[in-house]
């Protein structure tokens, strides 16, 4: 009960529900994109490009977020235009230039005067977020979600089957640009919840979760955004509780669902798999069984 009244007194742990909310639900949504294009490396590549652009920006006075929409865009464009115009395949590509532009984002924090205020960016602080922040993202959400609604059709065919969608006339490549323009923008707004180290962590474990209890996308996606919005909920209670880390403690709730889906989903859980093999060396050796149960006092 003390959550809940802290909830109704205090503006800040609002705000604070109404951003994690907000935020498991759009990693929760991109990750199974993401997860089914085979793209998690690219995922990570971004949350970390994103750095030299917050840097930069509070080194010029403005928007945290604003510089790391531009620096994580311009650093997914440039992993798309090496790897396409020359031997380097993607996964060298975002290994050389992710690593370049989170090493030069470390650089740039060295440089001020004290890095404190950068601190929440890279493992999140989400008691502290400020309305702008809010406002930022759940404008950010609300694009997210109404682009990936109305491309749905197109994403759903270029995830499963990227030649016949080219076959078919559908601009696979600018599709797959969407796709990395959406994720930098759902990177930019976990910024504030989960912060940069953790952020490819939501984006890939609620999706996963989802994936071993479903095999239709269109459910994937509602359990991605269900897992996340518990994860996100659950980890910001425990947070303001146990006055935890709230980024590292979201996550963690996250792993643990993955975990439990792991062990007891019932189509890929490892103990319905289990028991199911048993059955069948059962069904299969009918004799050896009779015989057990023969000889058994």
């Amino acid at each position: 009960m003390d959550f809940l009244h802290a909830l109704v007194e205090y503006d800040f742990l609002q705000k604070a529900l109404l951003t994690s909310a907000m935020v498991g639900i759009l990693c929760g949504v991109i990750g199974c994109f993401i997860i089914l294009r085979g793209m998690a490396l690219m995922g990570d590549a971004i949350s970390h490009a994103v750095l030299p652009g917050v840097a930069l920006s509070y080194m010029l006075g403005i928007n945290l977020l604003l510089g790391a929409v531009l620096s994580g865009l311009l650093t997914a464009v440039a992993i798309g235009y090496v790897s396409q115009h020359s031997r380097i395949k993607q996964d060298v590509s975002i290994g050389v230039l992710f690593t370049a532009a989170f090493a030069l984002g470390i650089v740039l924090i060295t440089l001020q005067k004290s890095s404190s205020d950068l601190y929440h960016v890279l493992f999140g602080n989400v008691l502290a977020v400020r309305p702008g922040d809010m406002a930022l993202t759940l404008a950010i959400g609300a694009l997210v979600l109404v682009a990936i609604y109305l491309f749905y059709k197109e994403l759903l065919l270029s995830t499963f089957d990227a030649t016949m969608a080219a076959a078919s006339g559908l601009p696979v490549r600018l599709i797959h640009y969407l796709l990395l323009t959406l994720l930098t923008l759902v990177t930019v707004a976990s910024l504030q919840t989960v912060g940069i180290v953790l952020v490819v962590a939501m984006l890939i474990t609620p999706a996963a979760t989802a994936y071993l209890l479903t095999n239709r996308l269109s459910l994937m996606i509602a359990w991605a955004a269900g897992l996340g919005l518990v994860s996100a909920c659950c980890g910001l209670y425990l947070s303001f509780t146990y006055n935890l880390a709230s980024g590292a403690t979201i996550v963690m709730i996250a792993t643990v669902l993955f975990f439990v889906a792991l062990l007891l989903s019932p189509s890929q859980g490892l103990v319905w798999r289990a028991l199911r093999a048993r059955r069948r060396r059962r069904l299969n050796n009918p004799e050896r069984s009779l015989l057990k149960h023969e000889v058994s006092p």
